[in-house]
């Protein structure tokens, strides 16, 4: 079992939030942590196709995107700046709202960037940490220690 101070969780975090299809795969080493990527053409060295079957690795599939939607929610939610509050949340109605909120963040309040950022990177990193618990790739003491550790961030 790895050590969860030695995982990328911020690279497991971008597998769980990989919403780009299904012609490739995110994959763990359940004895390192190592992350491989994976495609049918390429294999996990980039050069020789092999069958996932063959590997002794685990998938890490993505999460859905309304669960990535929620910090988006959220976040929109806890500012303190209720107008921008509100234009955020009114950014992420309907289709197309990652595109809208990011350009919204963007244009209209740049200086929330590094909150959004701040706040975005945590659940990311405590998804991972939840996954990898999940999965019994870590101990659920150490999972639970960073959790406890690693709250939403404070927003302006």
């Amino acid at each position: 079992m790895p050590d969860l101070r030695s995982l990328d969780l911020e690279e497991i975090g971008n597998a769980l939030a990989d919403q780009t299809g299904y012609e490739h795969r995110w994959l763990i080493n359940p004895r390192t942590g190592e992350i491989a990527f994976w495609t049918a053409d390429t294999g996990i060295d980039g050069q020789t196709p092999v069958d996932l079957d063959d590997l002794d690795l685990i998938g890490i599939n993505p999460l859905p995107s309304w669960v990535w939607y929620q910090d988006m929610a959220d976040f929109a939610d806890t500012l303190a700046d209720e107008r921008a509050g509100r234009r955020l949340t009114r950014a992420i109605q309907g289709k197309g709202a990652f595109r809208r909120f990011k350009n919204e963040l963007h244009e209209e309040y740049p200086d929330l960037l590094p909150a959004w950022y701040a706040f975005r990177d945590v659940r990311t990193k405590r998804r991972a940490v939840q996954w990898l618990a999940g999965n019994s790739l870590i101990d659920d003491d150490a999972a639970s220690r960073f959790l406890a550790g690693h709250p939403d961030p404070g927003l302006p």
